[in-house]
C-alpha cells in the first residue's frame, strides 16, 4: 500500500536519480501521461505500465490512491521533478479528499529549469524565477502580473510552456513585459526538448524573443541586467570578487 511519485527527468536512463530507478523497479504498477509512459517504455521495457492522456492527472491520481489501498506498490511518474508542475501536490490533495492516507514517498528529479541551465552555461546562478505560461490553471492576468514583478526585482526568468499552438501571442506579450524594466539586448537562451536525442539550443535577445521559433518543448531563460553571454555560454555572475 504505497504510492511512490516520481520525477524522471527528461526521461533519459543518465538523467534519473537511483533513487527514481530504483522505485521503478519496485512498483507493480506504473502510472502516468502517455507520452512520459512512452518515454519510459524506451528505457524499461519490461514493467508494468498504465497511460493516460493529457488533463486526465486527477483521474490517474485517483486510480493510484486505489490501487494502493488495494494492496499495490504505484509508481505515479512526471517529466522533471515531481513537485515542480509535476504530480506530487494534486496526488496529496486527492488522497486528502478521498479520507485515505496511502503511504507516500515524493521522488525529486532533475527538473527543466536546472537541465536547460546546464546547456546554456550558468544562467541561474544568482536569484532566479520560474513561470509557466500555460494558463489552463492560472489567470492569464496573474502570469502577466507576475511576469511583470519579476522583471522588476531583476530576477532571471525562466518560463516554461512559452508557446502553443492557440497561446501564440502570450511569449511576445510576456517579453514586452519584461523590457519595460530590462533592456532589449537582455540575453536569451533557449533550449528544445533538453536532455533529449533531439536536443537544440540556441541564443537570442529579449527584443528578438517574440520571433524565435519557440513551442512547447522549450524552455525560455531571461537574463537578469548582469547575465551575459561568452564563448557561447550565458552566465549570470553570482557578485564573487574575481
Amino acid at each position: 500500500m504505497k504510492i511512490f511519485v516520481i520525477g524522471f527527468g527528461s526521461g533519459d536512463q543518465k538523467f534519473m536519480t537511483q533513487q527514481a530507478i530504483s522505485a521503478l523497479h519496485q512498483a507493480d504498477l506504473i502510472i502516468g501521461y502517455t507520452t512520459y509512459i512512452n518515454l519510459l517504455k524506451e528505457q524499461f521495457p519490461d514493467l508494468c505500465y498504465h497511460a493516460s492522456p493529457m488533463r486526465s492527472e486527477t483521474d490517474r491520481c485517483r486510480m493510484a490512491v486505489q490501487e494502493a489501498m488495494n494492496g499495490k506498490c504505484i509508481a505515479l511518474v512526471s517529466s522533471g521533478d515531481s513537485g515542480i508542475y509535476g504530480m506530487a501536490g494534486i496526488l496529496l490533495e486527492i488522497a486528502d479528499q478521498m479520507q485515505v492516507n496511502p503511504e507516500i514517498e515524493i521522488i525529486p528529479g532533475i527538473t527543466a529549469a536546472s537541465l536547460a541551465a546546464s546547456v546554456l552555461g550558468a544562467p541561474l546562478m544568482h536569484d532566479f524565477a520560474v513561470i509557466s505560461l500555460s494558463d489552463l490553471m492560472t489567470p492569464l492576468d496573474l502570469i502577466y502580473h507576475r511576469v511583470s514583478c519579476a522583471a522588476q526585482a531583476d530576477f532571471v526568468i525562466c518560463l516554461y510552456n512559452p508557446r502553443s499552438h492557440t497561446r501564440t501571442a502570450y511569449l511576445a506579450k510576456a517579453a514586452e513585459l519584461i523590457m519595460k524594466y530590462q533592456s532589449a539586448e537582455t540575453p536569451v537562451g533557449i533550449v528544445r526538448n533538453a536532455g533529449r536525442a533531439d536536443q537544440k539550443a540556441w541564443f537570442s535577445t529579449l527584443g528578438k524573443l517574440a520571433a524565435e521559433p519557440v513551442d512547447m518543448f522549450c524552455i525560455v531563460l531571461i537574463g537578469n541586467s548582469q547575465s551575459y553571454i561568452k564563448h557561447q555560454r550565458m552566465i549570470t555572475p553570482r557578485g564573487y570578487m574575481l
